[in-house]
């Protein structure tokens, strides 16, 4: 079917190692499409799959050429799996919310000189995990919102990535300490 869509897309069907990849992507729910018409990169999307996905469903990634995004989110894929990832040397955008990605999956993205855009929210990485992404230069988003990443290792990733958004979502203020209530609450008063 998806050399179908590739003819009527106008791109050369795959073929080869290529083609079995795909099947075996599409076999396991997987899902792998074209970007645009005149866009021949690809997007593989397994997140509708849910925890069906394992570290093993992912190895065919290995054959594809031109992987734009891929999107493993709220699936059981753990750190095992992103060693997978490593020959897509164009991957711009990876979704890894929801999984069972750890500090240690993180050391297989290292090569990832395309990423601009990566998910963590609701992992289990910490500032140790944000090591293996300095390298990553084209790095412009990412997402680590219910991670244990705290705003120092936040800083620190800033400080050797300047160009990156690190978003670690919406947090509460600090409570005020008992000395400043006080001082508020003088201020009430007299108004």
């Amino acid at each position: 079917m998806n050399n179908l869509f590739a003819f009527f897309q106008g791109a050369a069907p795959a073929s080869g190692p290529e083609a079995a990849a795909i099947a075996a992507i599409e076999k396991v729910g997987g899902a792998v499409r074209q970007i645009a018409q005149s866009d021949d990169r690809k997007e593989v999307d397994f997140h509708l799959q849910g925890a069906s996905i394992k570290d093993a469903d992912l190895k065919p990634l290995a054959q594809l050429k031109k992987v734009m995004r891929v999107h493993l989110g709220k699936t059981s894929v753990g750190d095992a799996g992103l060693a997978s990832l490593k020959a897509l040397a164009d991957l711009a955008e990876l979704h890894l919310e929801g999984s069972k990605v750890t500090d240690a999956g993180l050391a297989h993205l290292k090569g990832l000189v395309n990423l601009t855009y990566l998910n963590l929210h609701g992992t289990a990485v910490s500032d140790a995990g944000l090591a293996h992404l300095t390298g990553l230069k084209n790095l412009k988003n990412l997402y680590v919102w219910q991670t244990k990443v705290t705003e120092e290792g936040a800083k620190k990733l800033k400080a050797a990535l300047p160009g990156v958004n690190v978003d670690r979502g919406w947090e509460l203020p600090p409570e005020p300490k008992k000395e400043e209530k006080k001082e508020e609450k003088k201020e009430e008063k007299k108004q």
